[in-house]
């Protein structure tokens, strides 16, 4: 998924370097290239987010004895 997200902040860089204005340029890149990007990448990253965090949640309930259950005497 990074390459298609670098591939089209390039071609928004073409195309706001494209512009007549400075203006018109940063507004090119800023709604064609930098939010659909950071929406796509927030849209797509929520399931990779709740796994993390179901990863750590579950780490934080097992004991850190070492891995067996016998406790220490």
């Amino acid at each position: 998924m990074h390459i298609i997200v670098i591939a089209w902040l390039y071609v928004t860089v073409l195309m706001a370097l494209a512009e007549s204005s400075v203006v018109a340029g940063i507004l090119t890149l800023l709604f064609y290239g930098l939010v659909p990007t950071a929406l796509l990448l927030w849209l797509f990253g929520g399931p990779v987010r709740r796994r993390a965090a179901r990863l750590s949640q579950d780490a934080s309930r097992t004991p850190s004895g070492g891995g067996d259950d016998k406790p220490a005497q």
